[in-house]
Formats: structure tokens, C-alpha cells, sequence
């Protein structure tokens, strides 16, 4: 597999430059802070469902991959589906109440239901 994704270039044609590197627009991640200091935030969404039920969880700060091991651990405890990306977690039903006493057992203790 090529180490070179075209598809980052597509706005550069041609350099003469023997030098150039292409720019690509990576972001770093931010470093997870402690859980006792994640200000999360329970709620419950409805809108653009197709009238389904998720609960979310959002203001987490940290790496993708810490995002997705907790996603994973809510999903897992609840007994659901769901998903873990953009620092919001989402976990299909209405499970408020479960999510928080999970958070808080994992020492999350700014968690909060909105």
C-alpha cells in the first residue's frame, strides 16, 4: 500500500522544486487529561434519529484512541450499540442514569446529567 495519499495533493499540480513536501492539514491530538478532571456531560438526543433514543456523552478531552476505549466500556457495560468519534460518545437508548454510575465507579467525578 502506498505511503503517499494522492488524495491529500489534489490542489498541487506541479513543483520544480527538487525540496518540496506536501502539506497536509494533521492536527494533533490533544493529551487525555485525568479522568477526575473530564468535564462530561450526559444527555439525551432525539433529533435527526428518525426518532430514536441515544445518549450522549460529550466534552470528553483527550486522544482518539483513550475516546474509543471508553466509548467501548460504556457500550459494553450498557449492553448496547454505539459509537465513539469528534470527543462525543453515543450509546444507543436511553441510559442516562446507568452511564453516569459507570462513569462515576471509573472516577469521572465531574460527570454530569444535562
Amino acid at each position: 500500500m502506498k505511503d503517499d495519499n494522492w488524495k491529500d495533493r489534489l490542489n498541487i499540480v506541479y513543483s520544480t522544486n527538487p525540496n518540496f513536501s506536501y502539506e497536509t492539514e494533521e492536527t494533533e491530538e490533544k493529551e487525555t487529561i485525568s479522568n477526575e478532571k473530564q468535564p462530561l456531560r450526559i444527555s439525551l438526543d432525539k433529533r435527526n434519529r428518525g426518532g430514536k433514543q441515544v445518549t450522549l456523552v460529550t466534552g470528553f478531552v483527550g486522544t482518539e484512541n483513550d475516546l474509543q476505549i471508553l466509548g467501548k466500556l460504556l457500550k459494553t457495560k450498557c449492553g448496547v450499540g454505539g459509537s465513539a468519534k469528534n470527543n462525543e460518545i453515543i450509546i444507543q437508548g436511553d441510559f442516562r442514569k446507568k452511564v453516569l454510575e459507570i462513569l462515576l465507579k471509573e472516577s469521572y467525578t465531574k460527570s454530569r446529567i444535562i
